[in-house]
């Protein structure tokens, strides 16, 4: 029966040993404003009867076999559903009254899409304690963003188009856990992912949640990432996100089980055991486990000597940076905490257009992105200077005026934060079409907000130029039909940049949010016409 518009929905629930709970799942799936298709549960195993549960249910199916673990369970109710959408919900979980009507909007609106999720709200510690979980957003690219971290949280807002899970395999069964999280990265390779800040399910907290056996976690999630090391390897800025992911996840894990060992410690109560589990969450990771403990000692040492203490002190959240006052953290644009914010922008669009950069390609500066982006498709990688004795440049001068770039040479021009250094614009998008072979392309980032280099570039940064700028400067040459422009950042990422944090000091999915009317940078591509 089709109740929702052309989309059917199973909703598959998962128990072993929750008969307790079970029937609050079943009437949260019971209660939804628009009602699911199907209801399955898959007993994986279990000793405390669920089927006297289901028994008071109308319409539940059970599927009852000897434990196999979660993922198998998925697997079993993945195989007999029969639904266009499939939601799994664990036994101990509920959803809210607007969870199936809103995921099936959201589906609707996005065709696309393998998956859609939403916010959650967890429960269960005291009889009256509730904590909503804000929304993590995806992001642009939702399988960069999933490599760096889990932003969905909860499985049960979750809901799959089912034949594309069909298609990847369902859920990996040699998987000790976080087997939601490797269907996530597997699905968002090759599919898109929506989300919506609406709360869709409940997450009961208790102390046999599996999430709670952080060794057991650490692992998993590395096992995870190791699945998708060749795939992101494929792309710079997935390898980075990967390799950022796999330092973030030991940091969360090993963090909380130091935090385990300082609460034994100050109750002297399992310091033996909190001990011995510490060791081994830490040992088989001995490079990770120095710069983690190293960390907390340095934030230990800043709350009890002051200010001047703790210089490995990391910001997470660009929150931390507004606590400075007027005060910036860097006058470097980052460089001197790690990889600047522009940069970041910078290098996603780079990837994005990354096709243009082949055949015989002039760089600004350097020939560094051009290596990095163009690989084996450029011919030659040249470099141009403003000014003479530069390793590596082919050619120097002014690009607004007098210089020694051929006409008619390059398929590919990459300038990158430097036409704002330039004072007569015009001229410079004048030498840089000559410099174009007919078909060749140029691709341009500018600065919109930022702050101005202390440096030797301090004198001549004349503009900061907006999307619209930017196309009417390069409408003076190119035609309109071949510019493209893009906004990369927003207010949040701005304020970050501004205060100088570096990309690894604020969330991913904070910066992949772009605010056209607030960018951090502007981009364009341009071809001269044949």
């Amino acid at each position: 029966m089709d109740r929702l518009g052309g989309g059917t929905v199973s909703v598959v629930v998962t128990t072993y040993n929750h008969a307790h709970y079970l029937g609050e799942a079943l009437a949260s799936i019971a209660g939804q404003i628009v009602p699911a298709d199907e209801i399955i549960v898959v007993d994986d195993g279990s000793s405390d009867h669920p089927e006297s549960v289901t028994a008071r249910y109308a319409g539940v199916e059970i599927i009852q076999q000897h434990n196999q673990g979660l993922s198998a369970a998925r697997n079993t109710g993945l195989k007999a559903a029969r639904g266009e959408y499939v939601l799994f919900l664990d036994a101990d979980d509920r959803l809210t009254d607007v969870a199936l009507e809103t995921l099936v909007r959201r589906m609707k609106a996005n065709p696309d899409c393998g998956f859609v999720y939403g916010a959650y709200r967890l429960f269960g510690t005291e009889p009256d304690w509730r904590k909503d979980c804000a929304l993590r957003p995806i992001g642009r690219d939702p399988y960069l963003t999933l490599l760096t971290q889990n932003c969905i949280g909860m499985h049960g807002t979750v809901l799959y188009r089912r034949d594309r899970l069909i298609a990847i395999g369902g859920f990996d069964t040699t998987l000790p856990a976080c087997e939601d999280y490797d269907v996530y990265l597997r699905l968002a390779q090759d599919h898109g992912v929506s989300c919506g800040p609406e709360v869709l399910a409940e997450y009961r907290q208790h102390g046999s949640n599996m999430s709670s056996d952080l060794a057991r976690m650490n692992n998993a999630v590395r096992l995870v990432l190791d699945k998708q090391k060749a795939r992101a390897s494929t792309n710079p800025l997935w390898k980075a996100a990967r390799q950022r992911g796999l330092r973030c996840w030991f940091e969360y894990y090993g963090g909380a089980q130091l935090g385990r060992l300082k609460a034994a410690i100050r109750s002297r109560r399992q310091i033996g055991q909190s001990l011995s589990q510490t060791a081994s969450f830490m040992l088989p990771h001995p490079g990770a486990a120095g710069r983690l403990i190293g960390g907390d000692f340095g934030r230990l040492a800043k709350r009890r000597f002051g200010r001047g203490a703790g210089a490995g002190r990391r910001f997470w959240g660009v929150r931390s940076a507004l606590g400075n006052g007027p005060e910036r953290i860097s006058t470097e644009f980052g460089y001197d905490r790690g990889k600047p914010l522009d940069r970041r922008y910078v290098e996603d669009f780079l990837a994005r257009h990354a096709g243009l950069i082949r055949g015989h390609v002039l760089e600004i500066g350097d020939t560094a992105y051009t290596q990095q982006f163009g690989g084996e498709q450029v011919v030659s990688a040249e470099a141009f200077h403003r000014y003479a004795g530069q390793p590596g440049v082919t050619y120097v001068g002014d690009m607004s005026g007098v210089h020694n770039l051929p006409d008619d040479t390059f398929d590919c021009m990459v300038l990158t934060q430097t036409l704002h250094l330039i004072f007569d614009m015009p001229a410079a998008i004048a030498t840089i079409w000559k410099a174009l072979k007919p078909g060749g392309s140029v691709l341009i980032t500018v600065p919109w907000i930022s702050p101005i280099d202390k440096g030797e570039w301090g004198e001549t940064w004349y503009w900061a130029i907006s999307p619209a700028g930017l196309r009417k400067l390069l409408e003076t040459r190119f035609e309109t039909g071949d510019i493209a422009i893009d906004a990369y950042g927003n207010a949040l990422a701005a304020s970050a940049f501004l205060y100088g944090l570096a990309e690894h000091e604020v969330r991913p999915q904070d910066l992949d949010v772009d605010d056209p009317l607030c960018p951090v940078i502007v981009a364009a591509s341009a071809r001269k016409a044949l």
